[in-house]
């Protein structure tokens, strides 16, 4: 049985990747910051071993890995799914906000994975994906210090797949456009402009699912008709 952990699991992209690889029966640790979101998930798919971590807090961090290890001996798949969306103009943005996207969506990523890392080289086998975006490979307006961060996510997963290469670890990037979750929330655009969330989990499926000898470096999703811009508004 496969060891599968995902951050970021209680919802949106995160939820569906778990109820995904749960149906095809591995064991799915999954970690999210908030308890009640766990909870809820929990109680729909009661074999899902579940943690509170906040990805931000490398003492949380650090624990879960050491946890997780403790438990299980290593993880055959990483999940770094976890991260947070603000939007804003660079020019106008708070000199905070990029410390702030970067500590999301990257610091925890590349500190959960160098943790895990050590065990996934010892067996020769395992697999990072990382869930980018469509913003880490173009720039938009009011994509700001978010773009930045998801930039340094994709940068770090084909630095990490070359390093991995002769350790028998595989290293995806999957880069999703516009998907219908939290995110996009209050946003009035029509159903069929969002791809479904379960699209994206089963992408993650099918990079999993490939023999050892094959890894899908890339994946990029976008909604049919392309991506979202101010005309979808007008």
């Amino acid at each position: 049985m496969s060891v599968v952990l995902v951050t970021g699991a209680s919802r949106g992209i995160g939820r569906a990747i778990v109820e995904r690889f749960s149906r095809e029966g591995a064991q799915v640790i999954a970690c999210a910051r908030g308890q009640a979101g766990l909870d809820a998930l929990k109680t729909a798919l009661p074999q899902v071993e579940t943690h509170a971590c906040d990805v931000s807090d490398d003492a949380a961090v650090d624990a879960l890995a050491q946890g997780v290890l403790a438990r299980h001996g290593a993880v055959d798949l990483l999940i770094n799914n976890a991260g947070a969306f603000q939007p804003g103009a660079i020019s106008e943005e708070d000199d905070d906000a990029l410390l702030a996207m970067l500590q999301a969506n990257l610091f925890g990523a590349y500190r959960l994975t160098k943790r895990l890392l050590p065990a996934m080289v010892q067996r020769r086998s395992g697999m990072v994906l990382n869930v980018c975006s469509t913003a880490s490979i173009a720039a938009y307006p009011n994509g700001g210090s978010y773009s930045i961060a998801k930039h340094a996510l994709y940068g770090f997963s084909r630095n990490l797949r070359e390093e991995m290469k002769p350790h028998g670890v595989r290293v995806v990037a999957l880069l999703p456009g516009a998907t219908r979750t939290d995110s996009w929330a209050g946003v009035p655009l029509p159903e069929h402009r969002l791809m479904p969330a379960e699209d994206v989990a089963e992408a993650a499926w099918l990079a999993w699912s490939l023999s050892a000898r094959s890894v899908v470096e890339d994946i990029v999703l976008r909604p049919q008709l392309g991506d979202i811009s101010d005309k979808d508004f007008a």
